[in-house]
């Protein structure tokens, strides 16, 4: 926008030439005849070309310019709507505004209950009762053979007899490799080629009834009492163990009672 001295300055200029111009054509020029000196322009009508040169918008000393301005909001009006529904809609306005924290925070607690979905269901005694299902049982377990095509029909009368041939070691030996058998061919117990008397004893433990582990725990004592302790064993003792052996080892026993023979 030019300033108001700058637009009266330039409507003194035209206004000097526009008098300049009336002035030369008025001039007298020799030889001039009386008719043109007649054409010399009066006072008025140099008032009205000046008039007309104030007129010209472009030589204006003021100028109306519109320009665009952001309209002021001025105060807010009282909102006529109840309070709850005032804060029922900011809450959807954060909701909208926060849906990606919680977008992520959803999908962080979603993961975390379903890690401990997962690690229950592998927990669940049905889900380990599957997983056994698919166990292959070995043919040795250490250097004893537990087939059972290897071994005779009746373990416990085969292992009398030979300890009333006075084959202890062999008699003994009969009865431990018919019990790893009948505990993984009869029982389903997921024993490895490699485990202990101790490991089998730990894994029938909550597997078979407590008077079938207490008839397993007094065959594995004899065992190692005799094959490693070089103790001597009583007949009466080897003899219960055989007369128990079907009942306990032969099929699946529904109920935990056994006889118990005497003590070693």
């Amino acid at each position: 926008m030019r300033s108001h001295t700058e637009g009266r300055r330039r409507v003194t200029i035209a206004a000097a030439l526009v008098i300049a111009a009336l002035s030369l054509a008025a001039a007298p020029v020799p030889h001039e005849s009386a008719r043109s000196k007649a054409a010399t322009p009066g006072q008025s009508e140099i008032e009205r070309a000046l008039d007309r040169v104030q007129a010209d918008p472009n030589l204006a000393t003021e100028r109306t310019i519109k320009t665009l301005r952001w309209k002021d909001g001025g105060e807010t009006k009282p909102s006529r709507l109840p309070a709850w529904l005032t804060w029922l809609i900011g809450l959807f306005r954060w909701l909208e505004q926060s849906a990606r924290i919680l977008i992520w925070a959803g999908a962080i607690v979603s993961a975390g209950f379903l890690f401990v979905y997962i690690v229950r269901m592998l927990r669940a005694p049905g889900h380990l009762g599957r997983r056994e299902e698919s166990f292959v049982g070995p043919t040795h377990v250490r250097d004893l053979d537990i087939r059972p095509e290897t071994l005779p029909v009746n373990i416990g009368a085969a292992a009398r007899a030979l300890w009333d041939r006075g084959q202890h070691r062999a008699s003994l030996a009969l009865l431990y490799r018919g019990m790893l058998s009948r505990l993984v061919h009869v029982h389903g117990v997921p024993i490895r080629d490699s485990s202990t008397e101790g490991d089998c004893l730990a894994l029938t433990a909550n597997r078979l009834p407590q008077g079938t582990c207490d008839y397993l725990s007094r065959l594995v004592r004899v065992w190692q009492r005799f094959g490693y302790g070089h103790e001597s064993v009583q007949a009466a003792t080897v003899y219960g163990l055989c007369g128990d052996f079907a009942s306990v080892l032969d099929r699946a026993s529904d109920s935990g009672s056994i006889p118990t023979p005497g003590a070693a």
